[in-house]
């Protein structure tokens, strides 16, 4: 659902708010555009994709972790999906239910676990991702090929600045 204010409203009544500050207002409304298009496309997504599949985009979000990477620890997927351990507990508990995860006891310390996909896991990941992935490719549409190779640069300069602080 589209926030009630338009990106531009936003920051405008940002900058009315703030204007005696002393802020870096292209960067304040470079990361507002940012969020705002990251929590768009994960709605479209949530609401057109996965909720007809019965999944949250956290759901997916560890299937897909062990869809690429095979088995985890928890902490570790945790930490890739960026939710916490507890969170993830709640996730897990959820997907093992309904038989798309299998939870395997760490031979060397009875603390750890590591979760992989199950055979129907695997198969609804397969069902679902190139669907996923023709709604990605919409959703890109309206760019050409070097704007979109621009903002991939851009971004991923973004993830590399944050995650090296």
């Amino acid at each position: 659902m589209p926030d009630r204010h338009t990106l531009a409203e936003t920051e405008q009544a940002t900058r009315e708010r703030v204007q005696h500050l002393p802020l870096d207002f292209a960067a304040s409304h470079a990361l507002l555009s940012l969020y705002r298009a990251a929590n768009a496309v994960r709605g479209h997504l949530t609401n057109n994709v996965l909720r007809p599949h019965d999944l949250t985009w956290t759901g997916f979000l560890v299937l897909w972790t062990l869809w690429i990477w095979d088995s985890m620890e928890t902490r570790d997927i945790a930490e890739s999906v960026g939710i916490s351990k507890g969170t993830l507990t709640g996730v897990a508990k959820t997907l093992a239910s309904r038989e798309l995860i299998e939870r395997i006891p760490s031979t060397a310390d009875r603390r750890l676990v590591n979760l992989k996909l199950s055979p129907a896991g695997v198969e609804l990941m397969e069902e679902i991702y190139p669907e996923f992935n023709k709604t990605e490719s919409r959703i890109v549409g309206d760019l050409d090929a070097r704007e979109l190779d621009t903002m991939t640069s851009a971004l991923r300069t973004l993830v590399e600045t944050s995650e090296q602080s």
